[in-house]
């Protein structure tokens, strides 16, 4: 386990948005409230064309935990499998507020991302992220609510 620690691979260490009160009698709910719809999260799938750097998985790896750590996730383990030279890339983060995943295919300039986050976290604060590291010439960007109440 130090081992993955010293790679930056777990954090033992909760988000703000995890952290509860110890003297708090009853668990946090950690469902949002947005234009009066309760939901558990936020989960964007995005498609990234034309964009760079989909080959290469120390860079995916690098851009992904940027960009959870700009929503205000808390990454708790990463994994990502390269498919061999000038191959695609699949990866996961796995957050204490959910995941993060991709799939490159850079044969077609192409990715495929989804990031759902729940709590007090905001996914959209990873697309800067994300334009920046991979330069894509278009996003395809769709949300949807997890877990609606009522």
């Amino acid at each position: 386990m130090d081992a993955l620690v010293t790679l930056g691979m777990v954090s033992d260490l909760p988000s703000e948005a995890q952290i509860s009160e110890t003297s708090a009698p009853e668990a946090k709910d950690y469902f949002v409230v947005r234009d009066g719809v309760k939901f558990a999260g936020t989960h964007l799938i995005i498609d990234l064309w034309d964009a760079t750097n989909l080959a290469d998985p120390e860079h995916i790896d690098a851009v992904l935990r940027e960009a959870a750590i700009a929503t205000g996730a808390t990454i708790l383990h990463g994994h990502f499998h390269h498919f061999g030279p000038n191959s695609g890339v699949s990866g996961v983060l796995v957050l204490a507020e959910s995941h993060v995943s991709i799939h490159t295919w850079p044969e077609r300039d192409y990715a495929a991302l989804d990031i759902f986050v729940c709590g007090a976290c905001n996914p959209y604060l990873a697309i800067p992220v994300l334009k920046k590291g991979f330069q894509p010439g278009s996003i395809q960007l769709n949300e949807h609510k997890r877990g609606m109440v009522g």
